[in-house]
């Protein structure tokens, strides 16, 4: 069995990402990145090492029971109450400044 090599991600190659990504890297921010980039390709290529044979796709780790409640008209409110807290108090509506 052969180890493969750790993809490495070159200096230039970053700065053809930035280039395309319209981002402005320094020397050593290039530095920085094409280590960074290379361990997370080590790191993908070692979960794609993984043998999930059998193993059933997890789409969330919660189960999800949908949240419905039943579509029922309700008069929690008196418009009297609801005005009550407006700036501008008037029996019938909400003043709002004008805007035109």
């Amino acid at each position: 069995m052969t180890q493969e090599q750790p993809r490495r991600v070159s200096r230039e190659e970053v700065r053809h990402m930035a280039e395309l990504s319209r981002l402005a890297v320094t020397e050593e921010e290039e530095r920085l990145f094409s280590r960074q980039f290379g361990d997370i390709l080590a790191h993908m290529d070692l979960l794609s090492r993984v043998d999930t044979q059998g193993v059933e796709p997890l789409y969330s780790p919660l189960a999800h029971a949908a949240a419905t409640r039943a579509d029922e008209a309700l008069r929690v409110r008196t418009r009297a109450e609801v005005l009550a807290n407006s700036p501008e108090p008037n029996t019938e509506y909400f003043v709002v400044p004008r805007i035109v």
